[in-house]
């Protein structure tokens, strides 16, 4: 049973950094491997610590988020990533077949964070209103607090890898948009407008193009212009407490 749910202020902090729980299957391949990539001795079984299921593969992805938060980060080679990491390609490809797959895996663990605080949102929120503002604060914030996770988002980080991964990041968006849409929808059902469906579709367009234009102008200003800037005055222009 979840803890009782203390609504938070419109502003106040989501911890919403990369999860690193994503149940992503790991090689069998351990720290061994990647030392004899290296030209290292492997450790003995009494002082070698093995990785947790999954720890190395979301140490690269962790990685790879770090280094398109640099500037200048156009375009990340796995040779790159290896060095960052301190291991040889060879190693990298033992958890992920190519670097489409780790762009894969890094859309996914945002797709994780973003609907796991949305869907826990869902539960402890029964106003549909606040319940918008909030997931509007939340994807806001996930950006701004994951910046290289933000440059993937709005698809800069994407522009010269498998355009499958830019199709599946839209995927973000309009699953945002639905979401929105669902709950606009009961917003418009309280307030009795004659087209509910008409209207909440409309609103929930124009919410989503403000949050992908905050999220691209924060990646394409290098982290200087925060997606949260005067949130409080969009949010009362485009959700207004007053609707219901």
């Amino acid at each position: 049973m979840p803890a009782p749910y203390a609504a938070p202020a419109e502003h106040e902090p989501t911890q919403t950094f990369m999860t690193t729980n994503a149940s992503i299957p790991m090689s069998s391949s351990g720290d061994d491997a990647d030392r004899h990539d290296r030209g290292e001795p492997a450790e003995s079984a009494a002082v070698r610590k093995r990785p947790k299921p999954g720890e190395r593969r979301v140490q690269i992805l962790q990685a790879l988020a770090t280094m398109l938060e640099q500037p200048g980060a156009e375009r990340i080679t796995t040779a790159a990533l290896a060095a960052r990491l301190a291991v040889s390609e060879a190693a990298l490809y033992r958890h992920f077949a190519s670097k489409a797959q780790m762009f894969y895996g890094l859309i996914e663990l945002i797709y994780q964070s973003v609907f796991g605080l949305a869907n826990q949102l869902g539960e402890r929120e029964p106003d549909p209103l606040l319940r918008s503002r909030r997931l509007v604060t939340l994807l806001l914030q996930f950006g701004e607090k994951n910046p290289g996770m933000s440059r993937v988002m709005v698809g800069d980080a994407l522009v010269f890898e498998n355009e499958r991964l830019q199709q599946r990041m839209n995927l973000l968006f309009d699953k945002f948009e639905s979401v929105l849409r669902q709950n606009l929808r009961e917003v418009a059902v309280l307030v009795g407008t004659s087209t509910p469906t008409v209207d909440a579709q409309a609103d929930a367009s124009v919410i989503t193009a403000f949050c992908a234009g905050r999220l691209q102008r924060f990646a394409r200003s290098g982290f200087r212009r925060l997606p949260t800037e005067s949130l409080e005055h969009s949010l009362a222009l485009l959700l207004p407490l007053g609707r219901l």
